[in-house]
C-alpha cells in the first residue's frame, strides 16, 4: 500500500496576553515568537519548520508593533516541509 502524503490541519486559538508584559517597543515580535512556541509545542515539531503566513503577519502587525491582539486564531497545517500557519481570525 503506498503511503499518502499525509497533510493534517488544526484549529488553534493562541492566546497572547502575555506579550502585554513586554516593553512596548518588543510587543509585536515577541507575539510572532510565542505563536512559533505554541505551534511548536502542540503539533511537536521545531520553531526553524514553521512558516508564518504574510497574512498571519499582517495580522499581528495590524496595530503596530506596540498594541498585537490579545489571541490569534491560526490554521496550522503540517505536512512534510513542515508546518504552514495561516490566520482565521483574530480577537
Amino acid at each position: 500500500m503506498a503511503e499518502e502524503n499525509k497533510a493534517t490541519e488544526q484549529i488553534y486559538t493562541i492566546p497572547l496576553r502575555e506579550v502585554k508584559d513586554y516593553p512596548v517597543w518588543k510587543r509585536s515580535n515577541k507575539a510572532i515568537k510565542v505563536i512559533r512556541e505554541y505551534l511548536s509545542k502542540h503539533m511537536k515539531i521545531d520553531e526553524d519548520k514553521i512558516k508564518i503566513s504574510s497574512e498571519l503577519n499582517e495580522a499581528v502587525w495590524e496595530h503596530g508593533i506596540e498594541k498585537p491582539p490579545s489571541a490569534v486564531r491560526v490554521k496550522a497545517v503540517r505536512s512534510e516541509e513542515g508546518v504552514t500557519a495561516q490566520v482565521v481570525g483574530s480577537e
